[in-house]
């Protein structure tokens, strides 16, 4: 005689089959798909860490670019839930044209600094741009790059543009403009205080704010996040006391910073 032995799943498994029934296919894990600024990378990385550890059933990933290349992409349809953008006026826009799901909200202020690796900035200042020694000034792109538009403003300002535009250096976005001014490819780079914060090395000095128009810095919903609860929680998740800690701690809204040196 033979005994067979019948194992509580394969049990279930044949009695599902007489009955005619089929097993559910597991929910796919919740996730929200970010578009955000170049400058935005350190500070984002640590937000989508923290709000990881909140909501372990929520995968938040991040894709960074120039602001301006983001806001042609989501008018042309791109799959993002949520847009953090450099300048406010991108989504301001996006919005004029029913391209959000959400009001629009303000999370910072950016701020330029000169950054170098082998110079102080504090020292000279913006006449450091003139100095023989610096053949190569890195800058974003200004025509998509918000942080580039206010470099090129703050290079007027100080009618430093005629002066030293043979040597400037062109970067896709923020990020970088930071890359280069970091590596050598560039003497000098004009680049977000955020950036310049998570760098290891290297000196930095606050260009004052009245040499440009304001970085204001806002996010909103997309249609994309229609139908997808976890994007407004990660949106609400951005107004949280520790989520505002982080984007200070990366100069976003700071007005009292000086030179430094890293």
């Amino acid at each position: 005689m033979y005994k067979v032995r019948w194992s509580l799943t394969a049990f279930c498994a044949i009695a599902s089959s007489l009955l005619g029934f089929k097993p559910a296919n597991p929910a796919p894990p919740a996730e929200v798909l970010v578009a955000a600024a170049a400058d935005l990378r350190y500070a984002m990385d640590s937000l989508i860490v923290l709000f990881s550890h909140q909501h372990p059933n929520i995968t938040v990933k991040a894709t960074y670019g120039s602001s301006g290349n983001f806001f042609e992409q989501i008018r042309n349809g791109a799959p993002f839930d949520v847009f953090f953008s450099a300048d406010i006026d991108y989504p301001r826009q996006l919005k004029q044209d029913n391209k959000t799901e959400s009001d629009i909200h303000v999370y910072g202020i950016g701020q330029l600094v000169l950054y170098s690796m082998t110079f102080d900035p504090g020292s000279k200042k913006m006449d450091l741009l003139l100095d023989p020694a610096v053949t190569k000034i890195a800058i974003a792109n200004p025509a998509h790059a918000p942080y580039g538009k206010r470099a090129e403003e703050c290079l007027r300002y100080y009618n430093l543009y005629d002066k030293v535009k043979d040597k400037l250096v062109i970067g896709e976005n923020i990020a970088q403009t930071a890359q280069y001014a970091r590596t050598g490819t560039a003497d000098v780079g004009i680049i977000a205080l955020s950036l310049a914060l998570a760098q290891t090395g290297g000196h930095y000095w606050l260009i004052p704010a009245a040499s440009h128009q304001p970085l204001e810095q806002a996010f909103v919903l997309l249609p994309h996040s229609k139908g997808n609860p976890d994007a407004a929680r990660f949106a609400n998740f951005l107004s949280s006391p520790k989520a505002m800690t982080i984007l200070r701690n990366f100069g976003f809204g700071q007005t009292s910073q000086t030179s430094q040196n890293k």
